[in-house]
């Protein structure tokens, strides 16, 4: 009995055991993993999930996030005084699927038909540290660069080799970089120097010039399939 009660879902889309069609059926509606992505790095207000999802209408995001959280991926929360506001978290096990979103992304990103120009949100560039992040190119360099991209806050530390992120302002940092997330774009996954984004108003940095210009190429698009 206690089998039939886990598995059974309300609204089954798949006659499938598979686990890969249970997890469809968890996120598989439009912007439910992308509410996932944006929740990664910390809990969300609602109008903070929408700012980060162009496209997303309030009625579709108050389904996903009910959908989600009845899964037992995405929990409320108020903040204390003062903000007192409500928030949208993953849950523990809501948090074990950033390996699946990152590796997701990483897959998607090898099509040629993948467009750089369309929005990119704060959490979508700090997340695409942690995943094309080239451990080799960073050999033993260690460094703590933080990024203010518009209202958000992010710190990057790279150790060994590895990279983590945080979301909120971080003391002894090495370098600041501020700037829209799409600025970071050609500098940190093309050929443009740090230099010339500075230059040109795109980025503002404070802090550690060196130490920034080595951070922003140590990372690497896949290879597009031919």
């Amino acid at each position: 009995m206690e089998l039939e009660k886990v598995t059974s879902l309300e609204k089954r889309r798949y006659d499938d055991a598979c686990g890969a069609a249970l997890g469809m059926e968890y996120v598989g509606e439009r912007w439910a993993l992308l509410l996932i992505r944006e929740l990664l790095l910390g809990p969300r207000r609602f109008g903070e999930l929408r700012g980060g999802l162009p496209g997303i209408s309030a009625n579709v995001l108050t389904q996903r996030l009910a959908g989600l959280e009845a899964a037992g991926i995405v929990e409320r929360h108020r903040l204390p005084p003062p903000a007192n506001a409500q928030v949208y978290a993953l849950t523990r096990w809501g948090h074990e699927a950033e390996p699946v979103v990152l590796a997701l992304a990483k897959w998607a990103l090898r099509s040629p038909t993948h467009d750089p120009t369309l929005p990119f949100s704060a959490v979508s560039l700090m997340l695409s540290l942690k995943m094309l992040l080239v451990p080799e190119r960073a050999g033993e360099v260690r460094a703590r660069v933080a990024f203010r991209l518009g209202d958000d806050r992010y710190a990057a530390t790279l150790t060994a080799g590895t990279l983590a992120v945080v979301r909120g302002e971080v003391a002894d940092v090495d370098a600041t970089l501020a700037g829209p997330p799409p600025a970071f774009l050609p500098v940190i996954f093309g050929r443009k120097p740090l230099g010339i984004a500075l230059d040109e108003g795109a980025i503002a940095l404070t802090g550690n010039r060196a130490i920034a210009e080595r951070f922003v190429t140590l990372f690497q698009l896949p290879r597009k399939v031919e």
